[in-house]
């Protein structure tokens, strides 16, 4: 008799518990499912099982409350470097100047990378058995179009080492983690770079991320677009201001026609921050021109997070302060940035979809926004990160939301 009462208990009682998690009172941002509105996201496990005005709360084992707070899909972070090693003079390739991903992630919201090109088809492997599988991050990857990756000089000069085949080859075998290909640092006027990562493209039916530029005279970005690019292509460090690299705006600083045309053609506009490749003197005549960028990045490595960058939630911040408004930076580091690298079951808050969610929350007072030239800018508002979950797992609370107990000092 007993036993029969402990288990109509124990019944009763999963049956109240139905959520493993949910998240009460927070403002939802969700771009693809076109929610603007304060909500309540209830998580069975790895899984976003209900999105709704009001959800009982009795219903949950642990309970969050966002009040105050936006609640947004997990942020994509189109543009890193995570091929983290210990291999010298190797710049980006399996060395000490990529970061691992989980130490910069989930402190910013960001639930996905993508690594934009530190491995070639040469040197994936050691990247996705080092790294990736290693990773609680989501870790997707742009191959380089050159087969030894991203090691830096004369390295990424050799165009005999930039084999499409090859490349198309490794993306058809790790699909699941390969996304498109990667062109990067090629110094000189010749188009096989491009031309030959296009190709791998075709090949795969999948996007070239570019780097471009580092030829006296610069190359001309409107033959790039017009006749090189594809639509869905992403033309990554969209508001840099470098040599070798024509910028996006005259000497004027007016957005000549062909960028207008380029987008229109459907070729994606990054920002890929980076170290050196972004300037206000450019940034700021093209967003008040109306030019705003189709993804937010951050190209990060221990260099320029530490640096004038910094990390995502810093780089939207200051787009912000530009005149993005917050809706339009969450719809492109998530809605959009899925869409970017054709993975669209990730980017959005939909039921029965992995439950990738981010918690932010806007700060308000003087904050200072400065460009690697050490250009300033003065805003109002600051993107912090509250809670991150990863497939259903609380993996970031700066103030213990998630925390049932509480305990109270005396002063």
């Amino acid at each position: 008799m007993r036993f029969l009462i402990f288990l109509m208990l124990a019944g009763s009682a999963l049956h109240a518990q139905q959520y493993s998690l949910l998240i009460k009172n927070g403002h939802v941002i969700d771009p693809r499912n076109h929610i603007d509105a304060v909500m309540d996201i209830a998580l069975r496990e790895d899984t976003i099982a209900k999105v709704a005005p009001h959800i009982d709360a009795t219903r949950a084992a642990t309970i969050i409350d966002a009040k105050g707070m936006y609640v947004t899909p997990g942020l994509i972070d189109i543009h890193t470097h995570n091929f983290i090693g210990t291999t010298p003079n190797r710049y980006l390739n399996n060395s000490y100047s990529a970061v691992a991903p989980d130490g910069f992630t989930f402190r910013c919201g960001v639930t996905t990378v993508v690594d934009a090109g530190s491995s070639g088809w040469r040197s994936f492997e050691t990247f996705l058995d080092q790294t990736i599988r290693h990773s609680q991050t989501r870790v997707l990857a742009f191959l380089n179009i050159v087969g030894g990756g991203m090691r830096g000089g004369p390295y990424e000069q050799d165009t005999n080492d930039m084999d499409a085949k090859m490349t198309a080859l490794t993306i058809r075998q790790y699909k699941k983690y390969l996304v498109g290909i990667k062109v990067a640092h090629f110094e000189g006027a010749e188009w096989t770079p491009v031309d030959r990562a296009v190709q791998a493209g075709e090949m795969t039916g999948t996007p070239v991320m570019i780097d471009f530029g580092g030829s006296n005279p610069p190359l001309p970005l409107n033959e790039l677009f017009e006749k090189h690019l594809r639509p869905g292509d992403i033309f990554t460090h969209v508001y840099a201001n470098v040599k070798g690299r024509m910028p996006i705006v005259d000497e004027n600083g007016k957005v000549p026609d062909y960028i207008w045309a380029a987008r229109k053609k459907g070729i994606l506009f990054d920002v890929g921050h980076g170290g050196t490749s972004f300037s206000y003197k450019i940034a700021m005549p093209a967003m008040k021109a109306g030019f705003l960028p189709n993804t937010i990045s951050t190209d990060i490595h221990t260099g320029s997070m530490n640096a004038a960058m910094k990390d995502l939630l810093n780089v939207m911040s200051k787009t912000m302060a530009m005149g993005m408004s917050f809706n339009a930076l969450i719809k492109a580091t998530t809605d959009d940035a899925a869409k970017a690298i054709r993975h669209e079951e990730l980017g959005a808050l939909s039921e029965n979809t992995v439950a990738d969610i981010a918690i932010l929350r806007l700060e308000k007072g003087q904050f200072g926004y400065a460009d690697p030239m050490g250009v300033k800018l003065e805003g109002k508002e600051r993107i912090a990160c509250e809670v991150t979950i990863r497939a259903g797992k609380v993996v970031y609370d700066l103030n213990g939301l998630a925390d049932s107990i509480s305990v109270q000092t005396e002063n």
